[in-house]
């Protein structure tokens, strides 16, 4: 099938999946502990999301994502160690530890950053892909924002203008089906979000967020179409949210069934069965070793290294003496 990934292209999606799992489970466990400063948002569950679709983009492409942006920058190619030094607030970290966990950023992967602010990556992605189109690079952008950050006006106008001037961006919609504690059916009056791409004449599609295959194969697919100058696409992944909003929700709003019935068809199940029956068990116990102790090689690094200093230039300082 057009845009079917290459088992070893789908190894290293599996790859980068394991990696994001065990780096949320350890931050969990950090928090439990007391050891993690102000809330973390965990994707547990999401992972085939953020790592599937960035693994459609090159080197060259741009993204820019959500406050849950752990797998978009694993995904798109970010060094775990550095992604854990900037969660912990240590120098060695991506942002020299001064991003926190939302915020991080790798110009040269094109990792725009996150964002704490609800949908305003929406409109970032829409104008770096304008930037693209004036410089004829070739690039394509990329935004990947929830449902809750779908109902913003500023989604609706960024879409507009790349519907308008056909920008070469990707709309990935993670629908993980609540917006903070909020279920996704008491915000919109449809369920499929993604119709809404039609009133800016763009195409659309809805895959199985859980399945990395099938995100992977749509959102190419609009990529493509996007570099050959047609114009933004939309995909819409169907997932879940596991874990809270964040580690400091205290739950109670979601149903124990449906929590349930979405880890039953976990992304890393999902992706271990096929990978299965074409690289067998040996494999794929490999990869799954490898992946715990890259992290835990990395959270013990980090956990060791420095924390940043800061200085006042008191040039500009006006309490001092100076002013």
């Amino acid at each position: 099938m057009k845009n079917t990934p290459s088992v070893e292209q789908h190894l290293e999606i599996y790859r980068r999946m394991l990696l994001v799992r065990h780096l949320e489970e350890s931050l969990g466990a950090l928090h439990k502990e007391g050891r993690t400063r102000g809330p973390i948002h965990r994707c547990d569950g999401q992972e085939a999301v953020g790592v599937a679709a960035t693994a459609a983009l090159d080197t060259g492409d741009k993204v820019a994502t959500t406050h849950r942006s752990h797998a978009v920058y694993i995904g798109k190619g970010m060094a775990m160690r550095p992604v854990v030094a900037e969660i912990l607030g240590r120098a060695t970290g991506a942002c020299g530890g001064r991003a926190g966990h939302m915020l991080i950023a790798d110009a040269e992967k094109g990792v725009i950053g996150g964002n704490a602010i609800v949908g305003a990556g929406i409109p970032a992605a829409t104008g770096m892909a304008l930037s693209m189109q004036i410089l004829g690079n070739g690039n394509v952008a990329m935004c990947i924002f929830g449902d809750g950050a779908a109902q913003t006006g500023i989604c609706h106008e960024a879409m507009n203008m790349a519907g308008l001037w056909k920008l070469p961006v990707v709309f990935v919609l993670e629908h993980n089906q609540f917006g903070l504690t909020v279920p996704s059916d008491v915000q919109s009056p449809v369920e499929d979000l993604s119709i809404r791409a039609a009133g800016y004449a763009m195409p659309a599609e809805i895959v199985d967020g859980n399945d990395a295959v099938a995100v992977y194969r749509a959102v190419s697919a609009m990529v493509e179409r996007a570099r050959r100058g047609e114009g933004p696409g939309m995909v819409e992944c169907k997932t879940y949210r596991i874990e809270g909003f964040s580690t400091s929700d205290m739950g109670g709003y979601q149903k124990p069934e449906d929590i349930a019935a979405w880890k039953a068809r976990d992304p890393l199940l999902v992706s271990r069965k096929v990978l299965l029956g074409k690289v067998g068990e040996a494999q794929l116990a490999a990869i799954e070793a490898a992946a715990k102790a890259e992290v835990a090689e990395a959270f013990e690094t980090a956990l060791s290294d420095p924390m940043p200093e800061f200085s006042v230039d008191e040039a500009c300082n006006p309490y001092s003496e100076a002013h």
